[in-house]
């Protein structure tokens, strides 16, 4: 019983760090990009459309959504971490565009923090994932604790993340990923809702990705490089030189989004796919969603815009859809679905 009251403090204190710093410091990639600078749009100067006839309405797992976009998972277990899932979850509510919370392990070893996670009630209508640390279903997390986290947000999917670098660098990672496929494989089998396989800003490959949708996966979410660096962020928060060290050599360890994006769709292309990793605006969304993916998602453009206010947020998303729909009638098409089959993004190589 000690030992688990002492894991949820680490776990939320960790929380806590993890805002602050990627708030407050330089954590992000800088020699490696996400790639998509390497791709222009083709414009158009007769588009022949009217712009008031483009729609961004498209469906990921089933459900609806206003726009293509999704607020990656990013936090939860703290005051500051409540107070923004449930501006993120106003706005996409208000938007009816898709979100992700932070990691649940907290929630399971500190149930009283459940609140800062609890956001159904203002976003009845919203595609919302759960989300959990793939690597805990080594450390007794069964069905029965991914059933409990799901249920917690009456979620339509859950994500299981991959983040064995990060876990490398945090001075008390857990670093067991012995024979976890089959474990997820398990879960799959048996959980009434889909999973998605996602890592936190390194990638994954179109190998990977093969293995995990064979495992059951439902889909994938890319979360490649070129955005908020996890090794980095561990560094900042090490309490040991060697930790420090690792996190400064592996600061830009990983796949671009771009490539990730592509290797997954040369060898699935039906598959619902997720791109996030370091897109900073509406112009790398469209990229992402011409090269093939589903979604677009972001995480530090909302956390910033959460961190102020509402109104900011409003504002964040009112731009991402102006941006979006600019690529769209530069390009003379009027949905994404247009977009993607259209040729109009080309390769600089």
């Amino acid at each position: 019983m000690v030992t688990f009251v002492s894991l949820s403090a680490q776990t939320q204190n960790r929380k806590a760090d993890h805002l602050r710093i990627c708030l407050d410091e330089d954590v992000q990639f800088h020699t490696n990009t996400n790639g998509l600078e390497r791709y222009r749009f083709t414009h158009c100067c007769l588009p022949e459309i009217d712009r008031q006839d483009i729609s961004l309405t498209t469906t990921f797992l089933g459900k609806q959504l206003s726009a293509p976009l999704l607020i990656s998972s990013m936090t939860g277990g703290t005051e500051q971490a409540g107070i923004i899932n449930h501006r993120l979850a106003e706005v996409a509510q208000h938007y009816k565009i898709a979100m992700g919370v932070g990691s649940q392990r907290v929630v399971v070893e500190k149930p009283q923090v459940a609140s800062t996670f609890a956001v159904r009630s203002q976003a009845p209508d919203i595609l919302l994932f759960a989300n959990l640390g793939a690597v805990q279903l080594n450390y007794d997390y069964g069905l029965e604790r991914c059933q409990q986290i799901v249920d917690l947000l009456a979620a339509d999917a859950l994500i299981l993340h991959l983040n064995p670098l990060q876990e490398c660098i945090q001075t008390t990672g857990d670093t067991n990923f012995a024979y976890l496929l089959d474990k997820i494989a398990t879960l799959c089998a048996k959980l009434p809702v889909p999973v998605i396989a996602k890592e936190v800003g390194n990638g994954i490959s179109g190998v990977m990705a093969e293995k995990l949708l064979a495992a059951g996966v439902t889909a994938i979410d890319v979360a490649g490089a070129g955005g908020t660096s996890w090794a980095k962020v561990e560094s900042e928060r090490a309490e040991n030189p060697l930790q420090r060290r690792l996190g400064t050599t592996f600061a830009d360890w990983g796949l671009p989004t771009a490539e990730c994006i592509t290797s997954i769709r040369a060898k699935f292309p039906q598959v619902p796919l997720i791109a996030s990793g370091g897109l900073r605006h509406g112009l790398d969304a469209a990229k992402a969603l011409a090269l093939g993916a589903d979604l677009a998602g972001m995480a530090l453009p909302f956390l910033q815009a959460a961190a102020e206010s509402e109104a900011a947020l409003h504002e964040l998303v009112e731009v991402l859809i102006a941006e979006i729909t600019t690529v769209l009638f530069c390009t003379g098409n009027t949905t994404i679905e247009q977009l993607k089959h259209s040729r109009a993004l080309q390769s600089l190589k």
